[in-house]
């Protein structure tokens, strides 16, 4: 009985030492200014499925209150220091029971001694759940340089994070992003560039290394997308150059000196083509299936000297007909739209999986819009041919690298609009009427993350579970003889 006493004793004194340790709002003022909170977390749609939202706040804040009130239930966070961290539990917890609800957020806090209450902002809690992985590429943002390179796996629904592909792992080589066919994570593909090198194909898991690429290509694959099937690939071959600006406003250019688009038949190893993709006085690049497998959508630009000429090289959207049953390739192209005309460069077309809208990046010139600091994002109805600006989704910086959802309600993108340097993933949800709403970046465990991460994320994609290999098994498969295609 001695013990029990003591051990109810020792519980009581922690409880009253935590009841102490936490801050308490006294005599707050009103400010009817927003909590200065990084990210920027203020009047944003949420899927409900979504990692909490921890943030701080800029400014030498000592303490910290935050109520999320939705109906008769209330989230509450009370921390010493400038950070507001949600508990994993309870915050799933609280968006079950306000799916598809308003939820009203006050932040109050206190700094010198005196407490401030901000205006109330809001979380609008959608019903449409988002695919709970997600990869991308963690580089460091310059040309040169990518020592400890690695891909990786996000689960979003928490913090749980793993390596798909390592740097260290595969010869220290470079790596191009990881892609999914149709978000499923049975069947994707990356590539593992230079000698030795090339695209690891998994198959439920299975992994294979392909050499997709015949004499007379000018590269392997680079950029590239499944048919709904999976049995194809479209992928283009680039001979990619880097190029230096002499005004200093203007970091790197990068353009293809030559590239060509082309499909792969994955089950019997070989390669189709058409004159319309392959043509020498034009640059093709950027290819993606149609989500019913019946187009390629791909950017073409006129051929012009390089580099003189770059700034007059600017990329149309177009498509070619493809019959997924036969393998054979359209004999016209369409262009959706011209380059030439909107005096804008199309890259990076996307088509949402339910094929009603395609999401593409424009810039002033060129194929490289990571770069540009002007480059946005815009999306255009296939049906009507209208096309929406997407003013609330982009920013003053690049916005690019974008993927959709398996729903077709939800797009990532990598966006540099905190610093012009730094790629960030970004989601964006589009309601069933195609309006886009403002976006968030991708919660961390601590709020401080993108403060002290010195990589960009980059071309994150969706997927809608984990991939089922690691980056030991791409190793395994890089030792292994590559399959030919012809």
């Amino acid at each position: 009985m001695k013990h029990k006493s003591l051990l109810l004793t020792l519980a009581a004194a922690a409880m009253l030492l935590l009841a102490t340790c936490t801050p308490k709002p006294s005599n707050p003022v009103e400010s009817n200014e927003l909590p200065p909170m990084y990210p920027d977390y203020t009047d944003v749609w949420i899927p409900y499925n979504i990692a909490p939202l921890n943030f701080l706040l800029r400014g030498d804040y000592e303490a910290v209150e935050v109520k999320a009130t939705c109906g008769g239930e209330t989230l509450t966070v009370n921390r010493r220091g400038p950070e507001a961290v949600f508990d994993l539990d309870d915050w799933k917890d609280f968006m079950s029971q306000s799916t598809g609800r308003e939820v009203k957020v006050t932040v109050t806090a206190r700094k010198d001694g005196q407490w401030t209450t901000f205006r109330t902002f809001s979380w609008h809690v959608v019903a449409d759940a988002v695919d709970p992985y997600l990869t991308y590429r963690l580089i460091e943002p310059d040309y040169e340089i990518y020592q400890n390179l690695a891909l990786r796996e996000r689960c979003v629904e928490t913090f749980d994070e793993r390596s798909i592909s390592d740097y260290g792992l595969v010869g220290n080589r470079c790596m191009n992003c990881h892609t999914y066919s149709n978000q499923d994570p049975s069947l994707s593909m990356m590539y593992v560039r230079g000698e030795g090198g090339g695209a690891i194909l998994n198959r439920n898991g299975h992994l294979s290394k392909l050499n997709i690429k015949t004499p007379d290509m000018a590269t392997s694959s680079v950029y590239f997308g499944f048919s709904p099937s999976g049995r194809y690939i479209t992928f283009s071959t680039n001979n990619i150059i880097p190029a230096f600006h002499a005004r200093p406003s203007k970091r790197l250019e990068v353009f293809d000196k030559v590239s060509d688009v082309y499909v792969a038949d994955l089950d019997r190893n070989t390669i189709l083509r058409s004159p319309l993709l392959n043509d020498s006085s034009a640059f093709e690049t950027f290819p993606a299936f149609s989500p019913d497998g019946k187009y390629i959508y791909f950017c073409a630009s006129p051929h012009v000297t390089l580099p003189v000429e770059l700034k007059d090289m600017r990329y149309s959207l177009c498509r070619i007909a493809f019959n997924e049953k036969t393998g054979q390739l359209g004999t016209t192209v369409d262009t959706l739209l011209s380059g030439t005309r909107s005096q804008l460069s199309v890259c990076h077309p996307r088509i949402s999986p339910d094929g009603r809208r395609i999401v593409y990046s424009v810039a002033s010139y060129g194929t490289f819009p990571i770069w540009h600091q002007e480059a946005d994002l815009q999306m255009m109805d296939l049906q009507t041919g209208a096309i929406d600006s997407l003013r609330v989704v982009n920013s003053r910086k690049s916005d690019t690298y974008h993927s959709w959802s398996s729903n077709s309600r939800w797009l990532v993108f990598a966006s540099k609009r905190d610093d012009g340097l730094y790629g960030k993933p970004y989601y964006c949800y589009i309601d069933k009427n195609g309006k886009a709403h403002k976006p968030f970046v991708l919660p961390q465990k601590h709020p401080s993350f993108y403060d002290n991460n010195l990589k960009s994320f980059n071309v994150p994609e969706m997927g809608k579970g984990p991939l089922p290999f690691s980056a030991d098994d791409v190793r395994k498969a890089m030792e292994k003889e590559a399959i030919d295609f012809k």
